[in-house]
């Protein structure tokens, strides 16, 4: 079966080598659009456009899975995605210090067996996860420390909690990969009935 891993994220990427998948990348350049009134709607709606996206250029008649993600964090259902910029990612970590919040990310699984264009043939799963994380209370002099490494502006919440910001983690509730990025351990149990077959 050809895997395509829609995200050119290096977290998403090494989640999935961790489970054993052999898979090849291939981004979404789609301009992400999604009027959703809830987070959980939204990460769903974006992964979906995503997956929807590279499925579409693949023109072959192999069996196809596509899998797609999209991760926001959010404090009171106020979604914070990627910051624009440091001033951006130091605003939001303020808002994030010393409170808890949630992350979401959307996963679309897209799958194709062999021998066929058909798209009645053609499966979809959507599903999303939530974890709950808590930070320690930040210094306004930590977080211009730590936005002054860069780090923050790709992620969205303006932290990645595999690196040097886990010294703020107080506690997560759920799955730290989702976190990262992509919950592997569902994602797996999804697949399963296609990689089976």
């Amino acid at each position: 079966m050809r895997i395509i891993l829609a995200s050119g994220s290096p977290r998403r990427r090494e989640l999935l080598e961790q489970i054993g998948l052999q898979f090849e990348i291939m981004v979404s350049h789609m301009e992400e659009d999604a009027e959703a009134k809830t987070p959980d709607k939204l990460v769903e709606i974006l992964s979906r456009q995503k997956a929807e996206a590279v499925f579409a250029t693949v023109t072959t008649k192999e069996e196809l899975l596509v899998i797609a993600a999209d991760t926001v964090v959010a404090r009171k259902g106020h979604v914070l995605g990627k910051p624009a910029d440091k001033k951006a990612a130091a605003k939001m970590l303020e808002k994030l210090s010393g409170k808890s919040h949630h992350v979401y990310t959307g996963v679309t699984l897209m799958y194709r067996p062999e021998g066929t264009d058909d798209p009645a043939k053609v499966q979809h799963k959507t599903f999303h996860e939530v974890t709950k994380v808590r930070f320690y209370s930040m210094s306004s002099e930590e977080i211009k420390t730590y936005v002054a490494t860069g780090d923050p502006l790709d992620k969205a919440g303006a932290y990645g909690i595999q690196g040097v910001f886990a010294r703020y983690v107080e506690s997560i509730e759920g799955d730290y990969n989702n976190v990262v990025g992509l919950p592997v351990g569902r994602l797996y149990q999804e697949l399963k009935e296609w990689l089976e077959e």
